[in-house]
């Protein structure tokens, strides 16, 4: 492959475009520095400290509007951690888990546990979306908001079934970037390491009082849940501001930070524009090129902060990536699982619309050098 030089004005003024861990805005790493004179090193069950936790679940419910009753948990470990406190605490008896990406279907696996009914899991081929559908029996629906692996985004809509059953959300890659309604959804989890431009290390999650009920009637049943994975543990920490464990307290503070700096420029309305935005000006790029197209085909569950763009055979997708990384445009590469000659954007609220156009314009140039 020839070596490439994308002119300075065709590329974009910051060329970090990974779908997780996700770009972190200058900002954001100033209170980190301001932090780590008086937070970081310090202990998490101390005012400070405790004080950034309440911030945090403070600003998540005002960005979010909680109906009355909902509440902020957060827990130690990441999206993968929840998955498994899900099977123990918050799954009754079976679950009803839409697959249509890597995530959801690490869901379904979790929800496979030995003490539970097998779930109904509805599959979907990858580039489209499965849909739930009330099953007798079922006390937890769950999907992913977002595809991360494949660009598909789903509809966040409460699931009317047996009296009870709860409509449970992985929203990791969707939530900091995509308006919803939080009323629609009993539990809407995430890791912030996304649209939140922070890192992982951290669980949340906006809980209604039927999750909440939920969670302390398993975990009085008797049932066998241990003590790291206890979403009642992790619902009476959150009520006193901290975790089981010591948290991550950069990603805190990186989370505090760029959660404030959403609800100043308008809130999740203002994120969802600006995602939708960068998105929509891929889409009809791939469109209008003649070597490009979106890979997700229905316009309806294409993504609007994660966007997968099929090539042409004649053109190398991954040479194409390789030289964009060359000239400092980085992690545009496809889900390692998918296996597709395509690129893989990601459009977050802290990624610049015009750096999106940018790098149309940046890969426009390698495809002609090529």
């Amino acid at each position: 492959m020839p070596d490439i030089v994308i002119p300075n004005d065709l590329k974009p003024a910051d060329g970090r475009f990974g779908c997780g861990p996700s770009k972190i805005r200058t900002e954001q790493v100033a209170a980190l520095m301001e932090a780590a004179e008086s937070l970081l090193g310090t202990s998490h069950r101390q005012a400070p400290v405790k004080n950034l936790v309440g911030g945090v679940r403070e600003g998540l419910s005002a960005l979010y509007s909680l109906p009355d009753g909902y509440e902020v948990v957060l827990g130690n470990g990441g999206s993968t951690a929840f998955w498994d406190a899900a099977s123990f605490g918050l799954i009754e008896r079976r679950s009803q888990n839409l697959t249509f990406g890597e995530f959801g279907s690490k869901f379904a696996a979790a929800a496979a546990a030995p003490w539970l009914e097998a779930p109904d899991v509805r599959k979907a081929p990858a580039g489209s979306r499965s849909t739930a559908e009330p099953v007798e029996g079922v006390d937890v629906y769950a999907w992913t908001h977002n595809e991360t692996s494949t660009g598909v985004m789903a509809p966040v809509t409460r699931v009317t079934a047996d009296p009870g059953a709860l409509t449970v959300i992985d929203a990791t890659s969707a939530a900091g970037g995509v308006m919803i309604d939080a009323a629609e959804a009993d539990v809407y989890y995430f890791a912030p390491q996304k649209n939140f431009a922070s890192d992982g290390g951290l669980w949340f999650a906006l809980f209604s009082p039927a999750a909440i009920e939920r969670v302390e009637r398993i975990a009085s049943s008797g049932r066998y849940i241990p003590e790291f994975l206890s979403l009642k543990n992790a619902v009476d920490n959150s009520r006193l501001n901290q975790t089981l464990n010591t948290p991550a307290l950069a990603t805190l503070v990186m989370l505090d930070n760029q959660v404030s700096w959403i609800r100043e420029n308008g809130g999740l309305a203002w994120a969802d524009s600006r995602t939708g935005e960068s998105s929509s000006h891929l889409y009809d790029w791939a469109e209008k090129t003649s070597y490009t197209t979106p890979f997700v085909t229905d316009p309806a569950d294409r993504s609007q902060v994660v966007v997968t763009i099929d090539f042409d055979d004649a053109v190398d997708a991954g040479a194409v990536a390789k030289a964009l990384r060359a000239n400092g445009i980085v992690d545009t590469e496809p889900y390692r699982k998918l296996g597709r000659n395509q690129l893989r954007v990601a459009t977050f609220t802290a990624i610049e619309p015009e750096d999106i156009r940018q790098l149309t314009r940046s890969i426009e140039f390698v495809v002609d050098a090529l």
